[in-house]
């Protein structure tokens, strides 16, 4: 008994000892391999990674050997040899997964996800991408060298399948970023892209302005890919441009750097080197097959019982399979068919989705370029009208008056309804004041209440919360839709508005609204149609009342949008009832934001210096003229470079920014002049298209936004706004 225990105590120390040798080779190898892995030594850094993998298999540490597999699925990553970096990056993650959460896990995953997109799988890449983000949030890490990474790569991977909006928000937090000079090439790479953006939208002078911005940025790192690949985007950009020697030089730089990359990539690790190594993979592979085959014939009894098991059980199955061939070929025929139909669907589908997208784009288009001269228009109707005309032309002035509003409604619910189907509308989740809103509303809408003859009042729920979180301008414009129409097809008659609420939770409320109406009613046979584009009652209600017959469609679509069904109850001569509910969470923050309640006050442009940066005559005219009645005095100019150098010069109360300038934009001089005075009020004034929108002007350092063809009423308001906020 003494000597067997003395026997055990010899065994476990040599046992010991042999793993300690074996994790002192392992950290040996690992060593190696990193220092030749840095020196561009890729033959013996993979070398000596799977020496180490080999060690840590030996001495069972499973970690160690999860690492190693791991550094070299990325060695390979690195060397472009994308399915052998992918099959050691999927070993390494089933390795990790028997270990605690750690970086390289998230690491794995993260190289995993860049293989991915090297293939264009960017639902798995984002996938991947967003697990190496939950493993690090796990570990209660708050920031980590790859965060901007991923944020670089998702960015990618949304440009990639067609949502350039989400794309260029991750871009632009990248280029918001003070990123240290060590990751510098990814601020590089986010401007790149932001530049791709940009050149698929055909907004030539904006991709350039990224691209350059993008040069300048590698030019401070030593990235020679990314400089090659920003050289071809900038070349196409010129050529686009029509700058023919400028394209060509950038070109010429392009195909030298690559050059160069291809020559340094091939002196990373040799062919002949690549295949000598794969083929001594294959080697210890068979070695492994051999020893797996002596532990077989150890048990050749068993086998050969289970042989004869398999046999019986093959036999027993190819009974059975052949009393299944028929239905087999029934069914493969069957399936052919499928798939053949499934193409034709799949290209009637494309076709349909082609079509879709041209009619936007030309309604978008049209109606966009209808804004200009329609601005003018009423611009030149107002100051008419204010300049005492004959009694004989107010009649002529008011019918011109009415003609383009009318005109200006339909192009704005034309771009309405674009926005909508192609999903370009954002949802706001701000503070506001049903009652209020209401209030407003019933308000505007009085004049056409007396004018009928009706009744027009509102029955407000007093349990509804004060203040509530949505989207008040989507739900004004429902209501105006909804009670305009209510108050237009009805007459001698009542208008009401009803509102109940039912308190769901301390933070939220379910809120139904009515709007009734004693009109002319609605047919059954039309309940579905009158929410469809044009689409009216019929044409005699058309010709009677007016309207484009958009209205409804876009009131179903924005109450879709906010999370509601609308439902119609109608009687044909008895009148309508439109009823639908939404749930809004309540703001329990009862400091709110005041400046929606400033009153605007136009008599605080009188005196005021304000610099009109526009290079449409016309419209240089009617804006000064407009802004002369008030008391201002005007300065004008006509492009974005020296609106920049003026106001470096000069004191200016406001400044009214055309965003289509020739030279540089109106966004972009917005840009420079925030470099040097932050403080001063800048106005956009654009025909804002389906690829605009108000938050991304914003984005750019402007106050805020007036939409052509502008009214003058909202006109001032929004300059007599802005002055105020800036005088307080």
């Amino acid at each position: 008994m003494k000597y067997f225990l003395v026997f055990l105590l010899h065994f476990s120390i040599l046992l010991h000892s042999q793993n300690n040798v074996n994790l002192d080779s392992t950290h040996f190898y690992s060593n190696l391999a990193a220092k030749n892995s840095t020196e561009d030594n890729y033959k013996s850094a993979i070398y000596y990674t799977q020496k180490a993998i080999n060690y840590s298999e030996q001495s069972k540490d499973k970690y160690n050997q999860a690492l190693q597999t791991f550094l070299l699925g990325k060695l390979y990553f690195e060397l472009n040899k994308n399915e052998d970096a992918e099959n050691f990056l999927n070993e390494s993650i089933a390795l990790f997964k028997e270990q605690d959460a750690s970086i390289p896990y998230s690491d794995a995953y993260y190289f995993l996800g860049l293989a991915k997109i090297r293939k264009n799988d960017f639902t798995s890449a984002e996938r991947f991408l967003d697990k190496s983000l939950s493993i690090r949030r796990a570990l209660e890490i708050p920031q980590h060298d790859l965060d901007d990474p991923i944020t670089v790569q998702k960015g990618i991977i949304f440009r990639s399948i067609g949502k350039p909006e989400t794309a260029a928000n991750l871009f632009n937090s990248i280029i918001s970023k003070d990123i240290s000079a060590e990751k510098i090439t990814l601020k590089a790479e986010a401007y790149y892209q932001m530049g791709l953006i940009e050149l698929a939208n055909n907004r030539y002078n904006f991709a350039l302005n990224y691209f350059s911005k993008a040069f300048e940025k590698n030019s401070e790192s030593e990235n020679i890919a990314q400089k090659s690949e920003i050289a071809f985007a900038l070349s196409t950009v010129y050529e686009k441009l029509l700058e023919k020697n400028k394209a060509y030089s950038f070109l010429k730089l392009h195909l030298n750097l690559k050059e160069s990359l291809r020559i340094a990539d091939n002196q990373k690790l040799r062919i002949d080197d690549y295949d000598q190594f794969k083929e001594s993979q294959q080697l210890k592979a068979i070695e492994r097959t051999n020893k797996e085959q002596a532990e077989d014939e150890k048990n050749s009894k068993f086998s050969k019982l289970i042989n004869i098991l398999a046999i019986a059980l093959i036999s027993i199955l190819s009974l059975l399979s052949l009393s299944l061939y028929k239905n087999n070929v029934i069914r493969t025929k069957t399936n052919l068919l499928l798939k053949d139909k499934n193409k034709e669907l799949i290209l009637e589908k494309e076709k349909t989705e082609k079509a879709s997208k041209a009619r936007s784009e030309f309604l978008s288009t049209v109606s966009h370029e209808l804004r200009t001269p329609l601005n003018a228009i009423n611009g030149i109707t107002h100051l008419l009208l204010e300049e005492n005309p004959k009694k004989s032309q107010l009649h002529y002035l008011a019918s011109l008056k009415f003609s383009g509003n009318y005109l200006a409604t339909f192009i704005n619910e034309i771009l309405e309804i674009n926005k909508i189907e192609s999903n370009k509308i954002e949802v706001e989740h701000i503070p506001f004041n049903l009652k209020e809103l209401l209030t407003d509303i019933k308000s505007s809408l009085n004049g056409l209440a007396i004018k009928n003859n009706n009744d027009f009042k509102i029955l407000f729920d007093d349990k509804i919360p004060e203040t509530l979180l949505s989207d008040p301008t989507k739900l004004s414009q429902i209501f105006m839709n909804l009670i305009n129409n209510a108050l237009k097809f009805t007459q001698n008659g009542a208008v009401t508005i009803t509102t109940t609420a039912n308190l769901i939770s301390e933070d939220a409320v379910i809120v139904y609204f009515n709007i009734t109406d004693t009109g002319i009613g609605i047919a059954e046979d039309k309940y579905e149609t009158v929410f469809e584009s044009f689409s009216q009652g019929s044409v005699e209600i058309n010709r009677k009342y007016g309207g484009t017959g958009l209205g409804l469609t876009i009131v179903k679509k924005l109450v879709s949008v906010l999370g509601g069904e609308i439902q119609l109850q109608s009687k044909l001569g008895e009148g309508s009832t439109f009823n639908f509910k939404l749930e809004f969470d309540i703001d329990k923050n009862l400091a709110e934001n005041n400046t929606h309640l400033l009153v605007a006050d136009h008599s605080i442009l009188d005196g005021k210096n304000i610099l009109v940066v526009e290079d449409n005559k016309i419209n240089q005219m009617i804006t000064v003229k407009m802004l002369q009645n008030k008391g201002a005095n005007c300065t004008v100019i006509d492009n974005g470079e020296e609106a920049i150098t003026n106001i470096a010069n000069n004191h200016y109360n406001i400044v009214l920014m055309d965003v289509h300038l020739p030279g540089i934009n109106g966004t972009i001089a917005t840009q420079e002049i925030r470099k040097f005075n932050t403080s001063i009020p800048i106005i956009a004034i654009t025909a804002i298209s389906l690829d605009e929108n108000r938050e991304m002007l914003l984005s750019y350092g402007m106050n805020d936004v007036v939409t052509k063809p502008f009214s003058p009423e909202n006109f001032y308001n929004v300059i007599s706004k802005n002055l105020v906020l800036t005088s307080s």
